[in-house]
């Protein structure tokens, strides 16, 4: 594919993938799917089904603000309550609770950990610089074989980089919903890809090694 193809994106084919994005669109998705994987891997690693699962979650949601009602009406949800004593017994491990008000448990446990982390960028901004180490992005060309064949440029690879000083502009920019931004950010980045710059501006993927 020409340079020009680059430019006018689409004209040669390249848009019939949906895959087939901006930099900028799948540098956000990689900033969500970081995030989320911060959510999952930094929370309680124990099932909720065991005693300790179950406590580590309870002390959590009595302990940060907005746990209570977050397990209130998870309980709800499922047509459940539960008085200040039986949280107590829960949160004590001296009072198993059914299954379903464990489920619920672990449902307002997960969903009170994404809200404290989402509601904390700088979390993520310090998860991505690394102390000035910063991440490798791993960048995926698009799908080439959905280009018309004269212009498809079959040699380009999986390229990674070792990316520093962007993220916290970066996540500041998803958080506000800033595309622009995020699109100046690609570019910085990939202009370390030199003379194939251009090629890797709109890509099938983006991986973050964090």
């Amino acid at each position: 594919m020409s340079t020009d193809g680059w430019k006018n994106f689409g004209r040669y084919g390249a848009d019939r993938d949906r895959g087939n994005v901006h930099g900028r669109v799948a540098l956000g998705r990689a900033l969500e799917d970081a995030v989320e994987r911060m959510i999952i891997e930094g929370g309680i690693k124990s099932p909720p089904s065991t005693r300790r699962g179950l406590m580590a979650r309870m002390r959590y949601l009595m302990e940060h603000r907005g746990g209570r009602e977050a397990l209130a009406e998870a309980l709800a949800d499922v047509g459940s309550t539960a008085n200040a004593a039986t949280l107590r017994a829960w949160k004590n491990g001296t009072r198993t609770p059914r299954r379903v008000n464990i489920e619920a448990v672990d449902t307002a446990y997960w969903t009170l950990r994404a809200r404290n982390v989402l509601a904390n960028p700088q979390l993520l901004k310090d998860h991505l610089n690394r102390d000035g180490l910063g991440t490798r992005v791993e960048i995926h060309p698009i799908n080439q074989q959905v280009v018309d064949e004269p212009r498809r440029r079959d040699n380009l690879r999986i390229r990674g980089i070792q990316v520093r000083y962007v993220w916290d502009d970066a996540v500041d920019a998803l958080t506000a919903g800033d595309a622009d931004t995020l699109e100046g950010i690609w570019d910085d980045i990939i202009g370390d890809l030199d003379s194939d710059y251009g090629a890797y501006q709109y890509v099938s993927y983006i991986g973050l090694g964090a």
